[in-house]
């Protein structure tokens, strides 16, 4: 698992954004030799060409099964046959849009450690669950149903819904607590392999505020929506990493 400076990971998830031209931005990219980048599944294998091999390409999402009747879907081995080395699972979006549970998501983890990918999980909690009081709890529930049995290959995404796409973002305190709070229960599942684990906060990450919240005790790294469109963008979050 090849980290950026001081250890942190900065990882691109471009949802369904990019077309072919949006390429010149990975070749951009590839300045660095530190980033990893989620572009959507159509251009997976001309974005591995475009980076060189500097840049690491992964997947947005994959199905739990290596292959079957399952249209439209897309595999962790199949990605991996690509040249893949990473899958987000678990993010909001699809926990939201397509209903997917823990127990599916954990499936997907398995998948992809199967198929000898690094899998990024993602957990998070709305805007409702925070203020009714229950953030740590949903997050602690969300991440206990989804982990896989193995921990070799697993980064874990804090990503609170409510700030994804919106500007907002929690406190410096906020980011804090919550991932003070995963990795208790890391350490508690996986003992001296838990306290290892990376934890990536992701939640409106951009060129602006990403110092500070890079600057957090227990925070691994970025996993990036919007900023990661651009090489500018991606680069000069990478930059904000501290010594």
């Amino acid at each position: 698992m090849k980290t950026g400076r001081a250890g942190r990971l900065i990882v691109g998830n471009w949802k369904m954004n990019g077309t072919r031209a949006a390429l010149a931005e990975i070749r951009a990219m590839a300045a660095r030799d530190d980033l990893w980048v989620a572009p959507p599944f159509t251009l997976i294998h001309a974005a591995l060409e475009a980076g060189g091999g500097r840049v690491r390409i992964g997947g947005q999402d994959s199905h739990v099964r290596d292959f079957g009747a399952h249209t439209g879907c897309v595999s962790a081995a199949m990605l991996a046959d690509l040249g893949a080395s990473f899958v987000i699972v678990g993010h909001s979006e699809r926990r939201s849009d397509q209903r997917e549970s823990d127990a599916e998501v954990r499936a997907k983890a398995h998948a992809g450690q199967a198929a000898e990918l690094d899998v990024i999980l993602c957990v998070g909690e709305t805007l409702e669950q925070r203020d009714a009081g229950r953030a740590e709890a949903v997050v602690a529930d969300q991440l206990m149903g989804s982990l896989p049995d193995d921990p070799a290959g697993l980064i874990i995404a804090y990503e609170p819904v409510w700030a994804i796409g919106t500007g907002r973002t929690p406190t410096v305190a906020d980011v804090g607590a919550m991932h003070a709070h995963i990795r208790a229960r890391l350490v508690a599942q996986f003992g001296d392999a838990g306290a290892a684990l990376p934890i990536l906060y992701g939640g409106s990450v951009n060129p602006g505020n990403a110092a500070a919240l890079l600057a957090v005790p227990e925070v691994g790294g970025a996993l990036v929506g919007g900023a990661s469109l651009t090489a500018a963008g991606l680069i000069a979050i990478a930059e904000a990493v501290p010594d």
